[in-house]
């Protein structure tokens, strides 16, 4: 029998006339979101309000880390069309602020920079009152296509820490936690104006004073937004959850970052990194 989770994380199933809507265009369009292919406990009321997080370069990752479910192996080739793709689905969808991600192709010279850069240009094209956040790769920490990334002009540039540091050896072995703070700490060296973002699961065994550095670190490359999630084990070849925090928790934790100067804190049991996103510019 699986684990069973605490009642505060529990959430209801999907199936309001914009969900239906949002994953019948989806099909058709022949497009990925992070919310489904990570199954994302917010998947029903982000849908339901008309917001997703699109998954651009294909939905195959050429890493593995423990924690993801996203599935990995070698990806198939690239859709051309996917930038345009992309931008007609938010302007179909009358979307205000979208975010769009990416599985890790290692197997690209630039890790998909190119891409990221088209679909933010045909966002924006299509979408003039649409808010743009990207949430990037490492590109094995290639200043070049960060650079071609930040040139795109987004409103928002995240790159997910996603654990302690203490944690990176087991939880994801093809990162690097010091590589990871650089990618930030290079955002606003190549725009001072940029808004940064990072955020992190907790639950898989690492400590208070652990969680604490991770936030000093992020703030230290002057990182702006911050997420903290419970990490929920998506299967049982995945990482063993070690603890489950409560919401009081999650609320002293948001305390604590906003105490440290991040200027928005989201912080909670289902709290993902695109999780009210667009709240950080209310």
């Amino acid at each position: 029998m699986g684990r069973r989770h605490p009642d505060w994380l529990k959430v209801k199933i999907g199936g309001g006339e914009q969900f239906v809507k949002m994953k019948s265009l989806l099909r058709r369009a022949k497009l990925h979101t992070i919310c489904e292919e990570a199954n994302c406990p917010n998947i029903a009321e982000c849908f339901d309000c008309g917001t997703a997080v699109f998954l651009i370069l294909g939905d195959t990752c050429t890493r593995n880390c423990r924690y993801c479910n996203v599935k990995h192996g070698k990806p198939l080739s690239l859709n051309p069309n996917e930038p345009k793709d992309v931008a007609e689905s938010v302007k179909e969808l009358g979307l205000k602020y979208v975010v769009i991600t990416s599985v890790t192709r290692d197997d690209l010279g630039d890790g998909g920079a190119d891409v990221f850069y088209d679909c933010v240009k045909e966002v924006q094209k299509l979408n003039k009152d649409c808010k743009v956040e990207v949430l990037i790769p490492d590109f094995k920490g290639s200043k070049e296509a960060l650079k071609k990334v930040v040139d795109s002009k987004s409103d928002v540039i995240n790159h997910n820490i996603e654990v302690v540091e203490e944690l990176f050896s087991d939880i994801r072995p093809e990162g690097d936690y010091k590589i990871s703070l650089q990618v930030l700490k290079n955002i606003k060296k190549f725009d001072g104006n940029m808004k940064s973002k990072s955020g992190f699961m907790i639950g898989l065994g690492e400590t208070e004073d652990q969680i604490r550095k991770t936030m000093m670190d992020l703030r230290e490359v002057d990182v702006d937004f911050l997420t903290i999630g419970q990490y929920l084990q998506p299967s049982r070849e995945h990482a063993k959850i070690k603890k489950y925090y409560t919401p009081d928790e999650f609320e002293r934790f948001k305390q604590m970052a906003l105490d440290l100067g991040f200027h928005h804190v989201e912080s909670g049991p289902l709290v993902r990194s695109s999780y009210h996103a667009e709240k950080a510019f209310c």
